[in-house]
């Protein structure tokens, strides 16, 4: 009874979401429509589970106040800016229309409007990618670093934090080659934006760094609370974002069955979120947060792949969810053998 009164009160505001945006599509489209929306939020969960913990990992460092502002303005960012109208925005920039033209074309020609986003994929799969290797890299690479989960892996990866810039100088090399399996009509393009994904982290890192006090945090590569310690973590859910809203034009060409669909998923994994931090789960299982970060650089990786073979989004979500369950396993593991 405990377990159940802890659930409701974590997630009781995204099951209320749930159920109006399963309400809102059937006056969209009807039947087909409500099981579009329920697949789509199942899909955003299982690929956005990964980014929760992450998260969680740097708002156990901030105060109650800043977490409940990411809540707050954060999921309103999630939805309607991410889900909502940064799409709108990629189709209005690649085809030259103005904001309601964006919108008319989504409303009145969904098929148009789907092609234009597919065609634009591997500008948006080089951005997102290119930031979520730097997100992973960080992590792996810090030299502060002494807890090891796959130890013959992430021992190396430690010592290589001693070269100045190495994130962002493996980070571009995988970018340079996975771009030489690409048409030469776009492997300018998908380099530059993979350049501009790096560039984009590392001012947001950096500002949050400078914006910081605290020596020792920025030493320990802890995100501080504050504006650009918020905007940091929008970034790496719009990176994750990229790969959700592609994949649901493999379910519709709807924009509004997508937000509903992507926007309730987005609820979950942000009551997630909190969940993990209150409970303090981080702490109690010691390499639930590597398996994140590994979960993120495999989709990383899969979001550049997928510019060259195109990969199910059902591959993506299974091998997060592989690793973070491993890694779940392993601190269990590790913890008996302390008692």
């Amino acid at each position: 009874m405990r377990h159940i009164k802890t659930l409701f009160h974590y997630f009781s505001l995204s099951f209320a979401a749930c159920v109006l945006a399963i309400i809102a599509s059937f006056f969209v489209g009807g039947i087909g429509a409500v099981v579009t929306t329920i697949f789509l939020a199942g899909l955003e969960v299982a690929l956005s589970f990964d980014n929760a913990v992450v998260n969680a990992g740097i708002l156990r460092h901030w105060g109650e106040v800043w977490r409940q502002r990411f809540m707050l303005w954060g999921i309103i960012i999630a939805v309607f800016l991410m889900r909502l109208a940064f799409p709108l925005l990629i189709v209005a920039v690649s085809a030259h229309l103005d904001p309601v033209s964006a919108i008319r074309l989504a409303i009145s020609q969904p098929d148009a409007y789907a092609r234009i986003m597919v065609s634009v994929h591997h500008h948006i799969a080089a951005f997102g990618g290119a930031f979520l290797l730097m997100v992973f890299f960080n992590f792996f690479v810090a030299s502060h670093k002494t807890d090891h989960w796959l130890t013959p892996i992430e021992r190396p990866l430690t010592r290589l934090g001693q070269m100045e810039a190495i994130e962002s100088a493996l980070t571009l090399l995988i970018v340079i080659l996975f771009s030489l399996f690409l048409p030469l009509t776009i492997r300018s393009e998908f380099v530059v934006a993979g350049v501009w994904g790096t560039i984009t982290y590392i001012l947001t890192k950096g500002l949050s760094s400078l914006l910081s006090n605290d020596g020792e945090s920025a030493a320990q590569h802890i995100i501080p609370q504050g504006i650009a310690g918020f905007l940091y973590l929008e970034l790496i859910d719009a990176s994750f974002s990229f790969d959700g809203v592609l994949g649901a034009f493999a379910l519709t060409n709807n924009l509004f069955i997508i937000v509903l669909g992507l926007g309730a998923g987005a609820m979950f994994v942000r009551s997630f979120t909190i969940l993990l931090v209150d409970k303090g789960t981080l702490n109690q299982y010691r390499y639930l947060e590597h398996g994140a970060f590994w979960a993120i650089g495999a989709l990383a990786l899969l979001m550049l792949l997928d510019v060259v073979i195109a990969i199910p989004e059902a591959v993506t979500g299974l091998l997060g969810a592989i690793l973070i369950i491993a890694a779940l396993a392993s601190s269990i593991l590790a913890n008996r053998r302390k008692t």
